[in-house]
């Protein structure tokens, strides 16, 4: 099972991630802070990472991550709430592997990640 995990300071957003994210086939862990965040890639590295721009030290955490051992191999998606090229390229300076836009359902995780967990 492919391991995802959410980084928002949004409760209702990890909440409603998860749920989506769990139906699909991911094991879903939640962290309402970078720092949260942090210590649960060290303690298990997952496979997937959304990482909210509007996260403190957001850029720091993805950083953070690419510098771990096998950290390159995570795919970590820097979620924005509008398509903002200053923001974005900030992300992908930092690792960022892709984005996602902001508010995201069922529908648009589903086309990002459904194929990623079917391949576990």
């Amino acid at each position: 099972m492919q391991r995802m995990m959410i980084a928002d300071s949004s409760d209702i957003v990890r909440k409603v991630g998860k749920r989506i994210l769990s139906e699909i086939g991911f094991l879903v862990s939640e962290a309402g802070t970078a720092q949260e965040a942090l210590t649960g890639c060290r303690a298990t590295l997952p496979n997937f990472l959304i990482v909210d721009a509007g996260l403190d030290d957001a850029l720091g955490l993805i950083a953070s991550v690419r510098a771990m051992d096998r950290g390159k191999d995570v795919k970590i998606f820097y979620c924005v709430i509008e398509t903002d090229l200053k923001k974005m390229m900030a992300g992908k300076r930092a690792g960022a592997s892709d984005f996602l836009l902001k508010p995201f359902d069922r529908k648009i995780l589903t086309s990002v990640f459904g194929g990623f967990a079917v391949a576990a």
